[in-house]
């Protein structure tokens, strides 16, 4: 997804410091039309969505809330080391 925010960026950018105008302006919209609405990207698109929901809910699951308390364990003094 940064990839995508990143050329889309790249292309607003380029857009707006061309002095080629208007038509240079349609044509790079065009493509980027064209692009997104093409099946292939759009099923790429999908299968990415997914992949970071899952991701997501899986990390939300496996991380304990902040206010849990933290097991209790020996210090190396307290257990008898040279610490």
């Amino acid at each position: 997804m940064r990839i995508v925010k990143l050329a889309a960026g790249f292309a607003v950018g380029y857009v707006l410091g061309t002095r080629a105008g208007r038509e240079r302006f349609e044509q790079i919209a065009g493509t980027a039309r064209r692009a997104t609405s093409h099946p292939t990207v759009q099923q790429a698109q999908r299968k990415a969505k997914a992949a970071l929901s899952d991701a997501g809910e899986a990390a939300a699951g496996s991380v304990p809330p902040r206010h849990a308390a933290a097991p209790a364990t020996a210090t190396p003094r307290e257990a008898g080391g040279l610490g």
